[in-house]
């Protein structure tokens, strides 16, 4: 129970101060796939701490052993004390309750989203082929539309789209850093971020972390792009292109270049340039992987420090055997 309090606790704190100091990082816009990782950590983290929590409660402290058997007789006899005493059935289903919960939610939720989407840019694709032209000497399909636009569909089969006004707004080197961005979209697989924080939110509406971890993942995905794309055209290649483009729609399951948070990040491209140094990203980096192993550090706890003891009686027959034999 004290294993599970801890976790419990653990996630509560990190559920609540996580928002908050992540929220207020200026270091995210800096380097907006360490931001990602960060968030992803924090949610995951704070996931797996519940789940085994419950399972804490659910399942009693064994030994860790090399011998299969042992550990596995070790299982049994604690299980059965557990659920022997006043409450402990209860409190054992509660525990599973908990963790199944959790663990389903979130499967469903991010199972249907996947699925959805898939679905979505299937229809779309063929509509595309249907009324779409290919040009590949820019790797990208054209859609006849007096509306400027640019994005892409990932997954499986991937392709970019442009419309036939976004190709007259456009000059070349604009048309490259927004194609540049759409790869990058592709290429870093954006869609599953994305998938996985907004099964999160949709999961459990009313948990602000995960509210707030669907929002900056919507925000840092288009910076993460963005800095790849400039890294080939230049930054106010790309602000002038985001400002032809703004307001475009795009269909459901896709992503494009002016899809979200394009005053600030116009602001951000016209800015100094200032990305975060190599060592704090990888101080970064193993902070968000402490974050992550410290619940199963907790966890596992218990059953290391067990080892030292006998947590199995031995039977009658073995500990007459053992027992010291008497002088006299």
């Amino acid at each position: 129970m004290r294993v599970a309090l801890l976790l419990l606790g653990y996630a509560a704190i990190l559920g609540v101060l996580g928002p908050a100091v992540l929220g207020r990082a200026a270091w995210l816009s800096r380097a907006p796939r360490l931001g990602i990782f960060a968030w992803q950590a924090l949610t995951v983290t704070v996931m797996v701490s519940v789940a085994l929590a419950g399972l804490a409660v659910a399942v009693p402290t064994v030994p860790v052993s090399g011998n299969l058997a042992e550990m596995l007789q070790a299982c049994v006899m604690a299980l059965r004390a557990q659920y022997a005493a006043p409450g402990g059935a209860a409190i054992a289903a509660s525990g599973t309750v908990l963790a199944l919960t959790v663990l389903g939610r979130i499967g469903w939720c991010l199972g249907a989203a996947v699925l959805h989407a898939r679905q979505e840019r299937t229809r779309h694709a063929a509509v595309l082929a249907m009324v779409g032209s290919h040009r590949p000497e820019l790797g990208v399909t054209v859609l006849d539309d007096d509306r400027p636009a640019a994005y892409c569909l990932p997954g499986h089969g991937h392709r970019i789209v442009l419309t036939t006004a976004a190709l007259a707004a456009l000059e070349q080197p604009a048309l490259d850093a927004v194609i540049a961005h759409e790869r990058a979209h592709i290429r870093q697989r954006h869609h599953l971020v994305l998938a996985y924080a907004e099964a999160l939110e949709r999961a459990f509406p009313r948990v602000a972390l995960f509210r707030a971890a669907a929002g900056e993942t919507r925000r840092l995905v288009e910076l993460a792009a963005d800095d790849e794309a400039t890294a080939r055209s230049g930054a106010l290649t790309l602000a002038g292109a985001l400002v032809e483009l703004a307001g475009a729609g795009t269909p459901a399951a896709s992503l494009a270049a002016s899809g979200g948070y394009v005053a600030g990040r116009v602001r951000r491209l016209l800015g100094p340039q200032r990305p975060l140094h190599r060592a704090a990203v990888w101080a970064g980096m193993l902070a968000a992987g402490a974050v992550l192993a410290l619940p199963l550090v907790l966890a596992a706890e218990p059953a290391v420090a067990a080892t030292s003891m006998n947590a199995c009686p031995l039977p009658a027959a073995q500990a007459a055997q053992a027992a010291p034999v008497s002088g006299g």
